[in-house]
């Protein structure tokens, strides 16, 4: 029931990402005076709508992304002097011809001077701008409540674990006819919270298990047990373990594995508990949550070669690897059922991991929606720019303002695109179906 719940609340999150991206488009565009005659969450097969003045409103029966029909979109071509004319110069041309021959018949009588592709350059940079930006800005709402209400999973000195025994080897795991730890022969219990090793304050658990590998033989914890200060001696015993560095990291080898080295051993784990951050954090936090995705994005291709060997090999699923919207519903559902232990205990663990995953959805709307290419908002907004450069430059040489850009010359590339994003949501659905990405184990 609870792994229900999850699946149930991202999925209408995704549903509002969407809905709000698509608002990002449809204020300015009305705002502007651009006729809007549709504004959809879905594709294909419509669910429901009402209309509101002369615009449709309505949900579709695919919840895969969602759009604003604005008229006026393709400009007619320059020689036309806005009437059609028959193209023969190949495929692509009349598919060019169809497009913008269906463009002009939703422009009806009073309607010529409401259409998207008269608008000013900066204006229409704002109605296509206006979607990413509207996920941006959801991503930044949530990763700033995360931030500042929930706080960030930190490594705390709050003791979570008392080991019974000291393993003299690694590979034991049973205490039979081991050593007793010193934490637990020290008197230590779960609950307590380590405030100071040998006189030095800590405050994190990678502080605690620093200021604990390097101290001597004989070592003086204080720690705070329901608001008493207690003073407990322990002997530190030696073992091999990773080794800590005074950053709080841990130190790496040529390979990028931990180092294993003696050193002083406890016998104790502190815990995770989510910690509030200062609100002067967030614009670090969400800058650098963006340039993440970014860079994931910049090696999509190779990631999808992952995928696809997963899902008709045996390959493992990469964790950090993309996923559809049915992958974000399971991770949505391991979280609400608390699969994923330690960080999805509390109310608090579940909601921040919830939120950021929807956070994560957004970013990646935004990032992807702003490459340059067709049918993406991108592609409208370098065709904008491109215009506004070439009205700059008819300026500045005293010429006639040249005609619009005319992006259904694009379309070419728009329907490649446009069917490489259905071949690649297929291949994540298919392997989030049959080797999902389970962050549980």
């Amino acid at each position: 029931m609870m792994y229900l719940l999850g699946v149930l609340i991202m999925a209408f999150g995704v549903a509002l990402s969407i809905a709000l991206h698509e608002i990002g488009h449809l204020v300015p565009a009305k705002k502007f005076g651009v006729k809007v005659t549709q504004y959809m969450v879905g594709f294909g097969p419509t669910i429901w709508s009402r209309r509101r003045g002369e615009t449709e409103y309505g949900v579709k029966a695919i919840p895969l992304g969602g759009y604003v029909r604005m008229i006026g979109m393709f400009p007619p071509r320059p020689k036309d002097g806005g009437r059609l004319r028959a193209s023969s110069t190949g495929r692509w041309s009349q598919m060019a011809d169809q497009a913008r021959a269906e463009s002009m018949e939703e422009i009806g009588p009073g309607d010529e001077d409401r259409v998207f592709y008269k608008l000013p350059v900066w204006q229409r940079i704002i109605v296509m701008f206006g979607g990413p930006l509207m996920n941006l800005a959801i991503a930044t709402v949530l990763l700033t409540g995360i931030l500042v209400l929930l706080g960030l999973p930190q490594g705390t000195a709050r003791i979570s674990m008392v080991s019974e025994c000291a393993p003299t080897d690694v590979t034991v795991t049973d205490c039979a006819g081991q050593p007793a730890s010193p934490a637990l022969l020290a008197g230590l219990q779960e609950g307590d919270v380590i405030e100071q090793v040998n006189g030095v304050p800590v405050v994190s658990w990678s502080e605690a298990s620093y200021a604990i590998q390097n101290s001597p033989e004989q070592a003086t914890f204080v720690v705070n047990r329901d608001g008493q200060m207690l003073e407990l001696p322990a002997t530190l015993v030696e073992r091999e373990r990773p080794v800590y560095t005074a950053d709080g990291t841990f130190a790496l080898d040529a390979a990028g594995e931990p180092v294993m080295e003696p050193r002083r051993y406890f016998g104790a784990s502190g815990s995770i508990e989510y910690v509030a951050q200062p609100i002067s954090e967030a614009p670090a936090f969400v800058s650098g949550a963006v340039v993440d995705t970014a860079r994931i994005f910049l090696k999509l291709p190779e990631k999808l070669v992952g995928v696809y060997q997963a899902a008709f090999g045996d390959q493992e699923r990469d964790a950090e690897g993309p996923m559809s919207v049915v992958g974000v519903g399971r991770v949505a559902g391991e979280v609400t059922d608390g699969s994923l232990g330690a960080l999805t205990d509390s109310i608090e663990g579940k909601a921040a991991m919830l939120l950021s995953l929807l956070a994560s959805l957004n970013i990646a709307l935004f990032v992807f929606n702003m490459v340059p290419l067709l049918p993406l908002d991108g592609g409208h907004i370098a065709g904008a720019l491109w215009e506004g450069v070439k009205k700059g430059w008819a300026r500045v040489r005293g010429r006639p303002e040249p005609h619009p850009v005319d992006i259904a010359k694009a379309l070419p590339v728009a329907y490649t695109v446009a069917i490489a994003l259905i071949g690649m949501t297929l291949l994540l659905v298919y392997a989030d179906l049959v080797n999902p990405i389970r962050l549980a184990g």
